[in-house]
């Protein structure tokens, strides 16, 4: 016959048994948390950057709400190049900027007649959609897409604009940026899904 004390070592060894298994699981919770904790920055610190696009200053081309990832490896190996799309850190403001790299460093950049002219030399915008270009010129009852200025670069300084010039808050604004800003290059677009692909230049 079992006694009441033999009852009880049995219980409390069930009991026992019982938290031993939950504590592996919890365990194994805390480990997966862990693991993909770790694995989520070291993505997004060294190889993607996600990005949410906020406004219209890149419109048409980037749309706003687009969700997607933007390179940073490709930003660290081949460099950043005119007219590539990059995301901008303001740490100032706690926010990432979405623009067009225009004038490299050194250079003097110079807008006349919505013509774009590097060190003197006229450049091509083919990025821009002219249709877009002449309805918001248009609008806003203007001659230019995009007012005449003139600016030169230093060593580290990179100009960098938005495609929707007459909204864009970007160099004209903020100044040239280093390339310590300039976080990651180019935007897999991921969502909304009729807008998926990759867009840089």
């Amino acid at each position: 016959m079992t006694s009441v004390k033999d009852r009880l070592v049995d219980l409390l060894a069930a009991c026992a048994m019982f938290l031993m298994m939950e504590w592996e699981d919890i365990k194994d919770i805390l480990k997966t948390v862990v693991v993909t904790f770790i694995t989520c920055f070291l993505i997004t610190t060294f190889f993607f950057r996600p990005v949410q696009v906020q406004g219209s200053s890149m419109h048409p081309q980037v749309k706003d709400g687009l969700i997607g990832f933007s390179s940073i490896v490709t930003r660290n190996i081949s460099g950043i190049d005119r007219f590539d799309v990059v995301v901008i850190r303001l740490d100032e403001k706690k926010e990432d900027l979405i623009k067009r790299v225009i004038g490299l460093p050194g250079e003097t950049i110079e807008f006349k007649n919505d013509v774009l002219y590097v060190n003197g030399e006229a450049y091509e915008q083919d990025f821009l959609d002219s249709e877009y270009v002449e309805q918001e010129k248009a609008r806003v009852h203007s001659d230019v897409f995009t007012n005449d200025f003139k600016f030169t670069l230093g060593e580290d300084e990179y100009f960098c604009m938005g495609d929707n010039r007459i909204v864009s808050a970007d160099s004209r604004v903020y100044g040239p940026f280093s390339a310590k800003k300039i976080k990651s290059v180019g935007i897999l677009v991921l969502f909304p899904f009729s807008e998926f692909g990759y867009i840089n230049h």
